[in-house]
């Protein structure tokens, strides 16, 4: 242990390794490694995988950018609203559970799309209930199959890519997210409150584009990585019972990582929602900012987020995953004065830089997760880390605005109405604070494994039964493990 701390520093360092042309970086990627790609980014936000990634943070903040809207129809503060947030985020621990062992057993491939599917059919039921408990009970099982898609995404899009080009591809996926914000910014300013049922349109919207997800999917097989794995655990025994074996020595080879990756995202789920979700409410409530100016406030905040997930998962594959997290924490605190008080449309500027910083230091943790995590259980392993993080997180919003309450800002005549506004603005700042201060200290102690290799040949967890090391012993023949 004092050994491993003694070369916390040295080993954060960077490594200043030789800049790569991010174009020859691309140039790297084929054909088929850009479709699974695609597949990944399509929840997080580029083709078909980055249209998947993207279209999932787009069902998400359907509700953030119709806080006010929902508390109207259903008779309840902004601050109950905000359980709707919560609870999705709650209920992600399971899903990423439950598809996460189903990924690594059977592929990535259709728990995918049943994942797809759910969003279809929970996107709908929001936009059809009528009372707040049908609202909660639907956004809780919607958050079951958002939770499935983080560590199968991770996956198919990143674990046949070339080692030279994941840091760049790494930044291009996670900002799926920021896309998917940027288009739930959009559309909630073309749909909400443009026809006669309100908010109602942009939930039925948003379960349309899943759809052609599916479609695509279907078109596409298994990436080499697991296809290769399933062989060998084919070669070996029962497949089922080499998976569970292989998951019995990886849990327990590993537990204290697990819990390290849970306690990290936990700090980045806090810096991406505490940040975020109350965001378009302060601007609007507390600043007075119009519907215009709000919109256009989101829009340049999520293309600097965009453009930080690029830059820094780009300089990830240079300086090293956990040095490229730390710049970004670290210049992210220092504009949290601007970002939370500056009560003009200049705050459009101080909002795209905080994204910036947000969103880049995000771009490199799909491939310091995937580096990090057993390959064995990868799906599982990323994806409920980044859960559980979410569950610890979930009440970010929540958390604000019950605070805020304790900051009552002067009442303001709105529609012939005195209303009472809060100084959100403080809080976040606060709040936000505390969280870089964290994800900055666990950053620095935590571990990192760039460059490793992804493909079975890594692997420790697939282990010779008794009776193979038997035979081996008794005939002097390599078992199919050590073959592997």
């Amino acid at each position: 242990m004092a050994s491993y701390l003694a070369s916390r520093f040295p080993t954060i360092l960077p490594s200043f390794d030789p800049v790569p042309n991010p174009f020859k970086l691309v140039a790297l990627v084929n054909r088929r490694q850009w479709m699974f790609f695609s597949v990944k980014s399509l929840y997080f936000s580029y083709p078909i995988g980055f249209v998947a990634w993207t279209w999932d943070a787009f069902d998400f903040f359907t509700v953030a950018m119709t806080v006010t809207d929902l508390s109207e129809t259903f008779g309840k503060t902004r601050e109950e609203i905000t359980w709707g947030i919560t609870i999705t985020l709650m209920f992600r621990s399971v899903g990423s559970i439950i598809f996460g062992i189903l990924s690594d057993r059977y592929g990535r491939k259709w728990p995918f799309i049943a994942n797809n599917m759910l969003f279809i059919v929970f996107e709908l039921a929001t936009g059809f209930c009528q009372t707040f408990t049908q609202f909660l009970v639907t956004r809780a099982f919607y958050g079951i199959a958002m939770g499935g898609i983080y560590g199968n995404a991770a996956a198919t899009a990143l674990e046949d890519a070339p080692e030279a080009a994941r840091g760049l591809l790494s930044g291009m996926m996670q900002q799926g997210w920021s896309f998917g914000f940027l288009f739930a910014t959009i559309f909630a300013r073309a749909l909400v409150n443009t026809t006669s049922y309100g908010w109602r349109p942009l939930f039925w919207f948003g379960a349309c584009p899943p759809v052609l997800f599916i479609i695509a999917r279907l078109l596409m097989p298994e990436t080499n990585v697991y296809q290769q794995r399933a062989a060998v655990r084919a070669e070996m025994d029962s497949p089922g019972k080499v998976f569970f074996k292989e998951g019995k020595v990886a849990l327990k080879k590993h537990w204290m990582l697990l819990i390290y990756m849970t306690m990290l995202m936990a700090g980045f789920n806090f810096m991406s929602h505490g940040s975020q979700d109350l965001y378009p409410t302060l601007l609007k409530s507390q600043f007075d900012l119009s519907a215009n100016q709000v919109t256009v406030t989101q829009v340049v905040a999520n293309l600097g987020a965009i453009l930080g997930g690029l830059v820094a998962g780009y300089t990830s594959q240079i300086f090293g995953r956990r040095f490229s997290i730390l710049w970004t924490c670290v210049i992210g605190g220092t504009l949290l004065y601007p970002y939370t008080f500056v009560s003009n449309e200049r705050v459009m500027v101080a909002a795209f830089f905080e994204q910036f910083c947000v969103q880049g230091a995000w771009g490199v943790i799909p491939i310091h997760l995937m580096e990090l995590a057993p390959p064995s259980l990868r799906t599982f392993v990323v994806g409920t880390a980044y859960q559980l993080g979410n569950l610890v997180s979930s009440a970010s919003a929540t958390i604000e605005a019950t605070i805020g309450q304790r900051f009552p800002l002067p009442s303001k005549v709105v529609n012939g109405k005195i209303v009472t506004h809060f100084n959100y603005g403080l809080v976040m700042c606060i709040f936000m604070a505390c969280v870089y201060v964290y994800v900055i200290f666990l950053t620095f102690l935590g571990p990192e494994k760039r460059s490793r290799p992804m493909d079975i040949q890594e692997d420790d967890e697939i282990l010779p039964t008794k009776e193979a090391e038997l035979n081996n012993t008794n005939s002097g023949q390599p078992t199919k493990t050590e073959h592997v």
